[in-house]
């Protein structure tokens, strides 16, 4: 190699370390070595944040659970505290339901009382039969006061809802056919329900 070419050699080397200083080399070198860590931070903030995310979520599904488990045991309980006092209140009822029914009753129980006593002293038949009357009349007026009423009978057409027919005879006229000539037994309703069935006499 001649000195001129040697001389442009020595040149261009000089050129290109002047272009490209060592400082730079060495910052590009810091630069890429801290990028991982940066990295590594970016994920690991996220992962922090999901877990106490997560974490909240869990302590308030557990304060739910527990309030739902308290308020579940306090109906669990009014609920049993009901179903015991309606059971006792049923017993009652089974129990004591007739009593404003046989309260009513009594003083009718007390005229008979004293009816029969003064029949052992009376000595007007006509009297004794008005008084057994009024009684009689007034027993019927408690029964209807409890919803208890007779069933009519009388020229009234067979129903079987309300008739027991026990025997058939036979007609004095053609209007009397199918209709009720005699009661042999009354019957009564409670309230519209039947509680005794009329046994009747049906002309045919």
């Amino acid at each position: 190699m001649n000195p001129i070419e040697e001389q442009k050699e020595n040149e261009l080397k000089e050129n290109v370390n002047e272009e490209i200083p060592q400082e730079e080399v060495a910052d590009q070198t810091t630069d890429n070595a801290d990028e991982p860590v940066a990295e590594e931070k970016a994920e690991e903030a996220p992962e922090a944040e999901v877990a106490d995310e997560l974490e909240t979520k869990l302590k308030e599904a557990e304060e739910k659970a527990v309030e739902l488990n308290d308020r579940y045991l306090r109906l669990s309980a009014e609920f049993d505290n009901y179903r015991k006092r309606t059971l006792k209140e049923k017993t009652e009822l089974i129990l004591n339901g007739g009593e404003k029914v046989l309260t009513s009753i009594l003083p009718v129980l007390d005229d008979m009382e004293r009816a029969m006593q003064n029949m052992e002293k009376a000595t007007d038949v006509k009297a004794v039969q008005e008084g057994v009357e009024l009684i009689y009349t007034k027993f019927l007026q408690t029964l209807e006061q409890n919803g208890v009423k007779p069933i009519p009978t009388e020229g009234e057409a067979l129903d079987t809802d309300f008739h027991e027919a026990i025997a058939l005879i036979d007609a004095p006229t053609e209007e009397q056919k199918g209709k009720i000539l005699d009661c042999v037994q009354k019957g009564y309703t409670l309230n519209d329900k039947v509680i005794r069935h009329a046994k009747v006499v049906i002309g045919k």
